[in-house]
C-alpha cells in the first residue's frame, strides 16, 4: 500500500537462485502493450508469466495451478501488510515500468486474491488488469470482497491457477 516494500511470503515454486531476467523481460513487454509477449496457445497465461517457465518446479507447477503457493501470504495478512482481497501486489521492478496512472493499484492494501483474479487472471492484458484493480479500489464494499472471496474457491478448486 502506498508504494511500502514488504516481504510477501509464497511457498517456493522455482529452483533456487532462479535468473529473475526472463521474468522482468516479461513483465516489461506486458506493461508496454505487448499482448503476445507469453502466448503459445489461448489458454497460455499473457499477463506477467513466461510460458513453459524452466525455472519453475513440476512441486511448484502444481502449488501455482492450485494456487496453493500464495497460502503462505496468510501471514502477510496478519502482519497488517496485506487483505485477504485487494489489488495483487506489484514486484518492486514492476512498479518501475508503471505510468502515473497505473500507480493507482498502489493506493489500497495488496491482497491475496482480488477482482482480477476471478475476472479472467493472467489471460488479460496489463491494462485490463489495471483497469479492472481501479475499479475495485473505486468502487469497494464488503460485499465485493465477499463475492470476490466466494468467486475464487471454485477457481481455487479447478486449478484455474497460473499453469
Amino acid at each position: 500500500m502506498d508504494g511500502r516494500i514488504f516481504l510477501c511470503y509464497k511457498f517456493r515454486t522455482m529452483v533456487a537462485d532462479a535468473d529473475e531476467a526472463l521474468h522482468k523481460e516479461s513483465y516489461k513487454k506486458n506493461i508496454e502493450g505487448d499482448g503476445d509477449a507469453n502466448a503459445g496457445d489461448e489458454h497460455a497465461p499473457v499477463f506477467g508469466k513466461v510460458k513453459d517457465d524452466p525455472r519453475i518446479t513440476k512441486t511448484g507447477k502444481w502449488l501455482r495451478r492450485t494456487s496453493l503457493d500464495e497460502l503462505p501470504q496468510l501471514f502477510n495478512v496478519i502482519r497488517g501488510e496485506m487483505s485477504i482481497v485487494g489489488p495483487r501486489p506489484p514486484i518492486p521492478y514492476e512498479v518501475q515500468e508503471y505510468d502515473l496512472h497505473h500507480r493507482k493499484r498502489l493506493e489500497m492494501k495488496p491482497g491475496i486474491t482480488g477482482l482480477w483474479q476471478v475476472s479472467g487472471r493472467n489471460r488479460l492484458s496489463f491494462e485490463e488488469m489495471v483497469k479492472i484493480d481501479q475499479f475495485y479500489i473505486e468502487n469497494w464494499t464488503v460485499w465485493l470482497d465477499l463475492k470476490i472471496i466466494l468467486m475464487t474457491l471454485p477457481a481455487m478448486f479447478h486449478g484455474d491457477g497460473v499453469r
